[in-house]
């Protein structure tokens, strides 16, 4: 095998009037015929012609705990962190006001002395509240009225 040197190769998009870089045929070289591929919204589905079959997006959120933590801003709340391999303390509990939710942290503040916290939530255990809690399951739209006998 006989190796050639590496030349790198730029493609125009679009622009097939120009003879440079065709192949003879009327092609360019690379054999790509020069139009722009569909626009694919993320996780949609695509036929084996490659066309794009159009979906509609869910109009609920899916039940993870930063979206149940998203609803229930506002909330005052006590939060249950361990910390593994931690000499000093391994577990605490944190209580404040839930101001902020993202997918790997939470924001809390005091509402004494306004301090806040940022809480990781890969030591997150389980949180608890005092009132009760906004939850939309996934796959209804809206929080279902819920009749239940708190004893």
């Amino acid at each position: 095998m006989i190796g050639q040197p590496y030349r790198p190769v730029t493609y125009m998009i679009g622009s097939t009037s120009s003879s440079t870089g065709m192949n003879g045929g009327g092609m360019p070289a690379s054999g790509y015929m020069g139009s722009m591929p569909p626009q694919v919204t993320s996780g949609s589905p695509m036929t084996p012609t490659g066309s794009v079959m159009p979906t509609t997006a869910p109009a609920f959120e899916q039940s993870y705990i930063e979206n149940i933590f998203r609803l229930n801003l506002g909330k005052i709340g006590t939060f249950y962190f361990t910390y593994e391999n931690n000499k000093d303390w391994n577990a605490k509990v944190y209580k404040g006001v839930l101001e902020a939710a993202g997918r790997d942290h939470i924001i809390i503040s005091d509402p004494a002395t306004g301090q806040r916290t940022v809480l990781l939530m890969i030591y997150f255990d389980y949180a608890t509240f005092d009132e009760p809690l906004a939850y939309q399951y996934p796959g209804v739209i809206g929080n279902p009225p819920v009749a239940r006998n708190f004893r």
